[in-house]
């Protein structure tokens, strides 16, 4: 079609089918999506495709006359379309101002050299005002977040050993519901952490769209593999009996909120990439606490007496609630990143987007979860053949070794408290990391990671202390099984040396992440889970591995361990903290070749 010179031809002028931006209002539209009426027939088009970006071109052309060198101005920001969203500045009633506001779009600095932010959440702040500000309330959420499960593992405790084993084998596989979220909400932070410091605040609400319906879709999916599967989780953790049955009694139970806790996580981490770490932490407040009277009401004999269906139902019906909470703080636009019905219309750029961000996080934390996997698998094994010179030399038998699973799980409970700090130090260097380098200033990308990284080391190294000193008293507090207070503290006390290196490889990796240097921080984290930590953990153990039967072509097979350690759980746990000093030298050397500074998102 030639090019309308005439300007209320062009108004009136038909969309060409698929979406083809061609009009003054669409073109208007584009530039800025907010300066049209959504209500309107023909809503604007918010986000332009590759296909459509050169459209665009041809409408600046076909309205040059009329607005002069404005064309030249929309060619300009054409090689922009073509990597996704157009953000919009401002309102744009018609073409006038067009020319002005392009060139305000994406070239308006939005921190100045010292640091402080113009643009978010945390507008206003210094890097350090700015480090707080996320920080405490990522801290205070990450504390109620552990709390659920901390929760969950106690009421456990309280009811019987077998429950205690199912619950603490079960969050394993829980675990793996955290890695559609985190490859999601990867990508989203980054992808919004950037835009917000850029100042495009179109992008990050169609990151955030996008987020949310990946979320909601991801969740179904693993809530049906999860029930589906939950008997076979059962053999896999060499469990029988009472604790077979609860395994599968609390997953049923538990996968019926997965769809909301991965929309609910999903929300969390795009509000972090906005700097709003408030409204999170409210979120999960009231998470815990409905979490709590729930498991306990429905769980224990005094309440409905479901035992652990009823801890699993308590902690579906609390993410339902956070899931309702976030999603109404975003509809609202009180997170700093707006979220309504259109931008959740799945668009193959920003799920694209997203997806080069997520999809290597997910491999990432994948191969983190399958190797924690085979270290649970490891201790079932020692549990169930009550041998290793750990227990051996206790003389711990029957319902003490058997409680081996759930002692291993405890101690990683109780550490949660520490590499929290960690945690919470990490996604604000993650968001503050995206927001400078959206910004244009890599030098106070790298500055905020280093300030961050001080404060987690100082932290968790004073949990460590606590872990070395008082482990049994912390698990005196959480416990009465037998095995717990006998082999958790030996494993705190372990955990508790090596806390500063795992806060360094916490905030190191998190700053990555947030950098968009996702793909190098996969391999390095591949590297050390299967290349380290699974051949330590199964060195120091002495663990026996059990064959098969459809490898080794009949039962009873077992590969009997070569190595002449053989400190049972305590070997394993010296491996795993070994690997996590190595982590750290590795990670160290990558963020400080600046290498991650130069990712794109």
């Amino acid at each position: 079609m030639k090019p309308e010179t005439n300007t209320s031809s062009a108004e009136n002028a038909s969309p060409a089918p698929g979406g083809v931006v061609r009009t003054v209002r669409e073109v208007s539209a584009v530039v800025d999506p907010e300066a049209v009426d959504p209500t309107e027939e023909c809503p604007p088009t918010q986000i332009v495709d590759r296909a459509a970006a050169s459209e665009v071109e041809l409408a600046s052309g076909a309205v040059s006359g009329r607005i002069g060198g404005a064309a030249a101005e929309v060619r300009g920001v054409v090689t922009g379309l073509k990597h996704g969203v157009l953000d919009g500045v401002g309102a744009v009633p018609g073409l006038s101002g067009l020319s002005r506001r392009l060139r305000g779009t994406a070239q308006r600095p939005s921190c100045d050299a010292a640091g402080v932010l113009k643009s978010g959440r945390l507008a206003g702040l210094t890097m350090n005002g700015a480090i707080w500000a996320m920080a405490w309330p990522v801290l205070s959420e990450s504390v109620l977040n552990s709390t659920v499960g901390l929760v969950d593992t106690t009421i456990a405790a309280k009811l019987s050993v077998s429950a205690a084993d199912a619950i603490s084998g079960a969050a394993y596989y829980a675990w793996f519901i955290g890695l559609i979220t985190m490859a999601i909400g990867v990508g989203a932070t980054a992808l919004i952490a950037r835009s917000i410091g850029a100042g495009k605040k179109a992008v990050a609400r169609a990151a955030l769209g996008q987020a949310v319906t990946l979320a909601a879709i991801g969740g179904v999916v693993v809530a049906v593999a999860l029930a589906l599967c939950a008997g076979l989780i059962a053999q896999m953790l060499s469990l029988q009996g009472e604790a077979a049955r609860d395994v599968k009694l609390y997953l049923y139970a538990y996968s019926a909120g997965v769809p909301f806790s991965t929309v609910m996580f999903a929300c969390t981490a795009c509000a972090r990439g906005a700097g709003d770490t408030l409204r999170p932490l409210m979120t999960m407040v009231v998470v815990n606490v409905v979490n709590l009277a729930a498991a306990l009401t429905l769980a224990m004999p005094w309440g409905l007496n479901l035992g652990v269906t009823g801890i699993g139902a308590g902690t579906a019906i609390a993410h339902l609630v956070g899931c309702m909470i976030i999603l109404r703080f975003h509809v609202r636009g009180a997170t700093g990143v707006a979220l309504s019905a259109r931008w959740m219309k799945p668009h193959a750029v920003t799920i694209s987007r997203l997806l080069r961000l997520g999809l290597p996080n997910f491999f990432e934390s994948f191969g983190m979860w399958v190797a924690n996997m085979i270290v649970v698998l490891m201790v079932g094994f020692m549990s169930a053949s009550a041998t290793g010179a750990g227990h051996a030399a206790a003389g711990a038998t029957g319902e003490v070794a058997g409680g081996l699973l759930g002692a291993h799980m405890l101690a990683i409970r109780i550490e949660a408290f520490s590499f929290l700090p960690g945690f919470s130090m990490g996604l604000a260097a993650s968001a503050l990391a995206g927001q400078y380098l959206g910004a244009g200033f890599p030098n106070l990308a790298r500055r905020a990671a280093v300030r961050c990284a001080t404060v987690a080391a100082g932290m968790m190294g004073l949990m460590g202390l606590v872990f070395i000193f008082f482990g049994a008293s912390l698990v005196a507090m959480l416990s009465p099984q037998e095995a717990h207070r006998l082999y958790t503290p030996q494993l705190l006390f372990i955990t508790g040396l090596t806390q500063i290196p795992f806060a360094l490889a916490i905030v190191y990796r998190s700053a990555m992440h947030g950098a968009g240097d996702v793909r190098a921080v996969m391999v390095m984290t591949w590297i050390t889970q299967w290349g380290m930590r699974l051949p330590l953990a199964y060195v120091f153990s002495g663990v026996d591995l059990p064959i098969p039967a459809f490898i080794a072509g009949k039962e009873g097979v077992v590969l009997n361990n070569p190595f002449p350690f053989d400190y049972g759980l305590k070997g394993l746990w010296i491996g795993l903290c070994v690997e996590i000093v190595l982590r750290c030298l590795i990670y160290g050397w990558r963020f400080s070749s600046g290498a991650w500074l130069r990712a794109r998102v």
